[in-house]
């Protein structure tokens, strides 16, 4: 077997829980002896030892041969994934109906046609129930190819039963997947350059989106293809900073699964992605009270739905209430409470305990930065941004890679490294000119922290005040609002004019903004 094989074997053990290796050691002996069965000592070893070592194997299991070990690896691959499919089909309903599938295949085989159409009824009725479609049009397919031998002695009407079904199906499948494209691809374009930073970008994404978004009216849609609906117009929304749309969508979206909780069972993946995006919506519009109801349903999630049979959806409830548990204090102005939150989310990131991908984790490290910014500590600030800036060649999340370089001027800034703010200034200005994303905005910050290394502490005032009214223009400019979903920089300005911490500033500005919607 290959490195990488063998990579997937070990990363494979190592993901299993204790269930599933009890389930897996009691699946391979259930009738042989396990002297007997070489891929279990295989097994055992590499779970004992959780890594893969050639020579120490080979000496610790002289009866396995070095011309086995590449079949005996890939047999232990499939029998872990046999053993793991059958334990998983307790807790998940496509699992069975493909089963179902399954038998029906055998029994036609055997010639048992109706008893093979018995079974595909109830997969199929089970199929529409949980809304797994592309199962439901794999049954109709096959009813359909027994049904065409005329051998089954079927009502009359049931040719035309099963065309109908098969073409209603079809076209929701063709909605679905339409909208489902777009979505997908609307991400990738966020994904590489975030939020659109000028009018040419604007048009582009624009025309972009327009050219393919299929014209339909929602309320003729099926569930799925309104899900994906919802989920396309909301990238479309977000990556042209159209917060209150979308809020409109991802409201709709949850709305979606709050009218049939069962799905929510089913597909706990889009659900709580569906949050996710509320919650992004409402971080975006600054709407604190409506964001705390949300993250409730967030929290409450684990109490519903058991997460210890399915990691996916373990390690996307922790993704999440990571993420907003951080923008609710960054809402709230409690940077140093935040701060609480980072040991246990940085032993994720280093165990890599659930696979989260880089760009996930790029954007941690930009927020944990942000709240060490905050609250006052900006060596840790700068730690974190430099697992940023060190990165070599990401061709992702351009919008990460460029305001983490300029907070890290900032923090240099503060920690007074005036000499290193003044070299680096350059740099990152040429970066981010490559990058096309120069700002009026970023310009500003650019010209003060270029003059200000070489000024008299007490000429600063005057130049934070300056700054500060420069920037408050700039803030209600329909292009330039971008930095500042990235940065706080106004309220970083105001607490060197006032000479308190930022968080205070922050936190005051909270408090003021919930007494004034009492």
């Amino acid at each position: 077997m290959p490195k990488q094989k063998t990579d997937d074997l070990l990363q494979l053990i190592v993901s299993l829980t204790r269930a599933e290796k009890r389930h897996f050691r009691l699946f391979v002996k259930r009738n042989q002896s396990s002297n007997d069965i070489l891929f279990l000592q295989l097994f055992d070893h590499l779970d004992k030892h959780q890594e893969y070592d050639e020579g120490v194997l080979l000496k610790r299991i002289p009866e396995i041969k070095k011309s086995q070990l590449s079949n005996l690896k890939a047999h232990l691959y499939k029998q872990l994934l046999t053993s793991l499919r059958l334990l998983s089909k307790n807790f998940n309903e496509d699992i069975q109906i493909r089963e179902s599938i399954d038998y029906a295949r055998v029994l036609y085989n055997k010639g048992l046609y109706q008893q093979s159409l018995d079974i595909l009824d109830k997969a199929k009725q089970h199929a529409y129930e949980g809304k797994f479609d592309t199962l439901a049009l794999e049954i109709l397919e096959f009813e359909k190819r027994i049904e065409g031998q005329y051998i089954t002695g079927s009502i009359e009407g049931r040719a035309d039963e099963l065309a109908k079904q098969s073409v209603a199906m079809t076209e929701r499948l063709n909605w679905a997947n339409l909208f489902s494209n777009l979505s997908l691809q609307m991400y990738g374009l966020y994904l590489k350059v975030g939020h659109v930073r000028n009018e040419k970008d604007f048009l582009q994404v624009r025309d972009y989106f327009r050219s393919r978004v299929p014209q339909v009216d929602y309320n003729t849609l099926d569930f799925w293809s309104k899900v994906y609906y919802c989920k396309a117009y909301y990238w479309y929304n977000h990556i042209v900073q159209d917060f209150p749309q979308c809020y409109r969508y991802s409201q709709r979206w949850l709305t979606l699964f709050e009218e049939e909780p069962g799905v929510i069972q089913l597909h706990a993946p889009v659900y709580l992605k569906g949050l996710h995006k509320i919650l992004n919506a409402l971080f975006n519009t600054l709407q604190y009270d409506r964001f705390r109801e949300v993250m409730a349903v967030l929290e409450a999630f684990p109490k519903k739905f058991d997460m210890t049979n399915n990691r996916n959806v373990e390690g996307l409830y922790y993704l999440f209430w990571y993420m907003h548990q951080i923008k609710l204090h960054f809402l709230e102005g409690t940077f140093s409470e935040g701060v609480k939150l980072v040991p246990s989310l940085v032993k994720i990131i280093d165990d890599n305990s659930y696979n989260w991908d880089d760009r996930r984790v790029l954007v941690f490290y930009y927020r944990i930065a942000c709240l060490y910014f905050g609250s006052g500590n900006n060596s840790k600030a700068i730690d974190y941004l430099n697992l940023i800036i060190n990165q070599k060649n990401p061709d992702y999340r351009e919008d990460i890679q460029s305001f983490a370089r300029i907070l890290n001027l900032i923090a240099h800034f503060e920690l007074g490294n005036r000499q290193l703010v003044e070299y680096q200034v350059k740099s990152v200005y040429r970066f981010l000119a490559k990058l096309q994303d120069l700002h009026e905005v970023q310009r500003e910050i650019f010209y003060f922290l270029r003059k200000t290394p070489r000024m008299h502490p007490s000429e600063l005032k005057n130049e934070f005040v300056s700054l500060k009214a420069k920037l408050v223009k700039l803030e209600d400019k329909q292009f330039e609002r971008r930095p500042f979903l990235y940065l706080d920089i106004i309220s970083w300005l105001e607490s060197k004019i006032e000479d308190i911490p930022i968080q205070e500033v922050v936190h005051r500005k909270f408090l003021a903004k919930q007494a004034g919607g009492r």
